[in-house]
């Protein structure tokens, strides 16, 4: 039997109980085992309480003490600094990584008119919002899906922007008014991506997650995190990353675009390299962005 952790929120069980029908599928036992963890208790901004980790904490302090197996995390929400005693055992496919605004009546981001309230508690989003110079006012906000969407429909909010994976597992999409071009707002590190995580001694459990983890999501993700994590930044800054792999001359290599939000506007660049080492690109990519701070 392998005990799955997961926070109790809507998102992470629909994304918990995923793993685990695939899990099921490989032949595998599992039992799902709520989480609760402190940004799941505490409302206020995830700055304020701790920043990177404050959702995953306590799932992997439950991994480390042997009360689950693995903790199934978004990996937006995973510290850069790895863990010791724990491994990442498997990064499923990713779902498309971009953000979406959900807005009132239908309207898009450039629709918008000027003062509009726009909801997003990501100052990744602020930034690159700003740098539009639409016009709009960012505001931040907490709470799960419902809650964001309802701060629309009850009218508190012009709009607000959210990850399209995570609207996209709970079967909402149809409430999506526009997906955000890469080009106008960079998503966060690893957005839209599973990171499932073991104990790093656990041979068995290691191999019933291998056949879960796809290469070409692992590298992408692979690359933005240590883009993060070389501007030694947290996910509440304004950092955005988005790496895919893509055909070049000799085969494919990893294409990667980064965004540093900084007091006079976003810095944007991309470089590309090979597919078998993204740390380097991240590495490379993220001294270049500083370098033209």
């Amino acid at each position: 039997m392998i005990r799955l952790g997961t926070r109790r929120s809507a998102l992470a069980t629909v994304q918990a109980t995923m793993v685990a029908d695939w899990l099921r599928e490989l032949g595998h036992e599992v039992e799902l085992v709520p989480i609760v963890t402190t940004g799941d208790v505490n409302r206020a901004p995830v700055e304020q309480i701790g920043g990177t980790g404050i959702f995953v904490s306590a799932l992997r302090d439950a991994l480390l003490a042997d009360e689950i197996d693995i903790a199934v995390h978004s990996l937006k929400d995973l510290p850069t600094q790895p863990l010791e005693g724990l491994a990442m055992g498997a990064i499923p496919v990713r779902e498309d990584p971009r953000d979406v605004l959900v807005a009132r009546d239908g309207l898009t981001l450039g629709e918008l008119p000027s003062g509009a309230l726009v909801g997003t508690g990501a100052a990744r989003r602020v930034a690159q919002l700003d740098a539009l110079g639409l016009g709009i006012e960012c505001t931040g906000i907490r709470g799960n899906v419902d809650t964001r969407i309802g701060m629309v429909t009850d009218g508190k909010l012009d709009a607000v922007v959210l990850a399209r994976a995570g609207l996209s597992r709970l079967g909402r999409l149809a409430e999506v008014t526009e997906t955000l071009d890469p080009i106008q707002v960079l998503p966060a590190p690893g957005q839209g991506a599973l990171g499932i995580e073991c104990r790093a001694g656990d041979t068995e459990v290691l191999a019933a997650l291998a056949p879960l983890d796809d290469a070409a999501t692992r590298a992408a993700v692979t690359a933005e995190r240590q883009l993060l994590a070389t501007l030694e930044a947290g996910c509440t800054a304004p950092v955005g990353a988005l790496a895919e792999v893509v055909d070049g001359e000799d085969g494919p290599e990893l294409w990667l675009r980064g965004a540093l939000g900084q007091d006079d506007g976003v810095r944007r660049l991309s470089a590309n390299g090979p597919v078998d080492d993204p740390v380097a690109l991240g590495k490379a990519l993220a001294n270049e962005l500083l370098e033209r701070t």
